[in-house]
């Protein structure tokens, strides 16, 4: 009688494994597109947003830059929700990559289907105890690099062109101040509040770029290509 808590001599390859597999490839593939669906959904609800801020910012000689600070704390939240919804995504990118890695890559190297019966790999871990595969923090990173901070960076500009440029040229200082005051607010008050905003999310990027950079875990780089011929080798 064999122990029923060892991993069973062969490993399972029959056409009905390899089938169930294949259908859970498909499902994990259509899950993680769902979510992708939701982030570009996210994006384009801050572009719309920044779009409309502009429109009544420039509308008129008397219209105030407020918009496009509202526009910027509003992109704020949507990029912290969509770095909760690109958790999620990312969870079912890394099922699906870990099934091509292990089980499509062999097959296509003409070593024939083969699946483990494992009791230590990355996937069957992630299927036992699912869990997040990247934090919030270096999601928001991640997204704030990809989009968000070029969305940031137009904003900045077009604030600085309201006040600075809409509808004349400033000509001093003190004009440039009373063009960015904002209701009781004094303009150097809310140019203050605008350089630690945008130096803050840049130090931010800078900061979840380098985790990422200095993290070297085996989940953490399954797209690197000597890293996965590697883990193919060992599944095979």
């Amino acid at each position: 009688m064999m122990d029923p808590d060892q991993d069973p001599p062969e490993a399972i390859c029959g056409s009905a494994e390899v089938g169930a597999l294949a259908h859970l490839y498909r499902a994990e593939v259509y899950r993680s597109t769902i979510w992708r669906q939701r982030l570009d959904m996210t994006t384009n609800w801050a572009v719309v947003s920044t779009g409309i801020a502009f429109s009544v910012s420039f509308a008129n000689e008397q219209a105030s830059p407020l918009p496009i600070v509202l526009v910027g704390l509003l992109s704020a939240m949507f990029l912290i929700l969509e770095a909760r919804r690109y958790r999620y995504f990312y969870v079912w990118k890394f099922r699906a990559r870990m099934i091509e890695i292990t089980n499509y890559v062999p097959i296509l190297r003409g070593q024939g289907a083969q699946i483990p019966m494992d009791k230590g790999t990355a996937l069957s871990d992630d299927y036992m105890r699912p869990r997040h595969r990247i934090s919030a923090m270096r999601a928001i990173g991640r997204r704030l690099r990809r989009n968000y901070g070029w969305l940031f960076a137009i904003q900045g500009v077009a604030y600085y062109a309201k006040i600075g440029m809409h509808p004349t040229d400033v000509s001093t200082w003190s004009e440039f101040l009373y063009r960015a005051h904002i209701g009781p607010i004094p303009g150097w008050m809310d140019l203050m509040a605008g350089v630690a905003f945008h130096l803050g999310w840049m130090a931010f990027a800078y900061y979840t770029w380098r985790l990422e950079k200095a993290d070297h875990r085996i989940t953490a780089d399954y797209l690197d290509p000597e890293l996965a011929s590697g883990v193919a080798s060992d599944n095979s």
